[in-house]
């Protein structure tokens, strides 16, 4: 197996090679003074299984138009086949119809990168209403999990904890790795008004005193949810309150807002960001071997 770094791919590429003992390679790619995209193959692809990775965060238009290209290119050099691990992948959460005349967007993108790939890696994708990938994509789509990676981090560096998920959605997060090391887990309701602005409260009463609360959701956007959530479990006499995220997005200045409000994060390294302490090649690498 090749591994191919795509621009996005390129902080996790060299690692899963190594674990793999897989050549590593780069995917040359170079922006035109209008903006369209070129991209080359510095190896030859020609009779290889090919595994481009690309995370698709910040100019995500980009990201797809760039993974799309390389995977065509490598069909047309004479690639045996063509993978996508997507440590995170976009456009899930828009999954039907909200209001009139909107596109179902998770359709449309699951549908185009079935045209090109072969197969697709995700780890841990947004979903609602469809529970699995391959209720959404039509080629073979594995799903990846950090739990048991976040469930190590708590386990190590966090003593006495309760693991909250701030609503319906998050809380399986929350919940599975609760189970892994034996902790207590609750769930919040929440009502979301727009995207900044949310209400949060607890389902049941809890003891708070002396605990760690740790925060455990799949993303972490805006940061508004987790900073409600805070302000409530402040209130009923947590001690410190961790957010350990999968997929930390952080827009507009989440971050930074997040550790103004003596939260501490932690995210996984789906996307890279100055939270990212949980490393995810490990898993990449033991599910594509």
């Amino acid at each position: 197996m090749l591994i191919v770094s795509c621009s996005h791919g390129r902080y996790l590429g060299p690692s899963i090679a190594k674990i793999l003992k897989a050549n590593h390679s780069e995917l040359f790619v170079s922006k035109f003074p209008d903006d369209e995209l070129m991209v080359r193959f510095k190896d030859d692809v020609k009779g290889k299984s090919v595994a481009l990775i690309q995370s698709f965060y910040k100019n995500i238009s980009d990201c797809i138009v760039e993974a799309i290209l390389a995977a065509e290119t490598a069909h047309d050099l004479g690639a045996k086949k063509v993978i996508l691990i997507a440590p995170y992948f976009p456009y899930l959460r828009q999954d039907k119809r909200f209001h009139k005349g909107e596109s179902i967007s998770q359709e449309i993108i699951a549908g185009l990168f079935g045209k090109y790939f072969d197969a697709i890696y995700i780890i841990d994708p947004h979903l609602h209403r469809k529970d699995s990938l391959e209720n959404i994509f039509r080629i073979k789509s594995v799903k990846l999990s950090a739990n048991s990676l976040i469930a190590d981090y708590i386990k190590n560096k966090i003593k006495n904890p309760i693991l909250i998920g701030p609503d319906s959605e998050s809380f399986k997060w929350a919940r599975n790795v609760a189970r892994i090391i034996n902790a207590e887990s609750v769930i919040l309701s929440k009502k979301r008004y727009s995207s900044y602005h949310v209400a949060v409260n607890l389902n049941k009463k809890i003891n708070l005193k002396n605990k760690n609360v740790v925060i455990v959701d799949d993303i972490v956007s805006t940061g508004h949810t987790i900073i409600e959530t805070a302000k409530l479990l402040r209130r009923l006499g947590a001690k410190n309150i961790y957010c350990i995220c999968v997929h930390g997005i952080f827009v507009n200045g989440a971050l930074k807002r997040l550790q103004k409000n003596k939260i501490k994060i932690i995210s996984t390294n789906t996307i890279p960001n100055p939270a990212a302490k949980i490393e995810v090649s490990g898993i990449i690498a033991e599910r594509v071997r």
